[in-house]
């Protein structure tokens, strides 16, 4: 157990439920002031993931290039995302980090393959990279099953099936959030003042932090863009420091 990480922990209030509060325990601003005691190395592998998680390498669909939020993720920019992934499991050996990384690839797989299939995509893509990991073989080959015959691991995806065909963005963004927020109580068993705690604070603090923000009126446009968008960087928040 690191000192400075007791010594952060410790200066940091409790967050609450995710629903609950209509603003964060404590603001961004004194939060970024308070990570300033990461070491180096830690922090360094937190802002690859944040930045996997965020997407922070790419473009949103329609900043800086002309396009319309209609049209998409730019070309090549799931790929793209997907080779700073191999990167990042090849270099960063932080287990949590790499679990809870793994975890929302693998959610956002699920979710951008029902978008497709929402949209009217009758088969799976074919010659282009659209998903991420083992999951994607089992995906293609159950493509015209409500569930990807996943169900059974992934009991949610029902669910979001039925909330993504009804136009309720908000219902499957407080569903993903809540899935979000279990898997983060079970990564957090055991720590409670090392790194892996600062990890799943600040991954709570943003999703408290974007739900207490949420603005009905832009989830719908959200909405709009995404069965159009590829992996995108739907629900996935993790740290609030800016990239270095």
């Amino acid at each position: 157990m690191s000192p400075r990480y007791t010594t952060l922990m410790a200066s940091l209030p409790p967050l609450g439920g995710l629903f609950e509060a209509r603003e964060p325990a404590i603001s961004r601003l004194r939060l970024t002031s308070r990570i300033g005691l990461l070491h180096p190395d830690d922090r360094a592998d937190l802002d690859r993931a944040a930045g996997i998680l965020s997407q922070s390498l790419l473009p949103e669909a329609g900043e800086g290039d002309g396009r319309s939020a209609a049209a998409g993720p730019p070309a090549g920019a799931d790929a793209l995302l997907l080779e700073e992934a191999a990167r990042f499991f090849r270099e960063v050996r932080q287990p949590l980090l790499r679990q809870l990384v793994r975890q929302r690839l693998d959610r956002r797989t699920i979710v951008a393959a029902l978008r497709r299939r929402h949209r009217g995509e009758a088969e799976p893509p074919r010659g282009q990279v659209w998903g991420f990991g083992e999951l994607v073989p089992t995906i293609e080959r159950h493509w015209r099953e409500p569930a990807f015959a996943l169900a059974g691991v992934f009991p949610w995806i029902p669910e979001a099936v039925r909330l993504l065909e009804s136009g309720d963005l908000i219902g499957l963004e407080r569903l993903l959030f809540s899935l979000i927020w279990r898997e983060l109580d079970q990564l957090g068993q055991g720590h409670h003042f090392d790194f892996e705690a600062v990890v799943i604070y600040l991954a709570r603090w943003s999703l408290v932090e974007r739900w207490s923000n949420y603005d009905a009126e832009a989830a719908s446009r959200r909405f709009r863009q995404l069965v159009s968008d590829g992996l995108g960087r739907f629900t996935d928040t993790l740290a609030v420091c800016p990239a270095r």
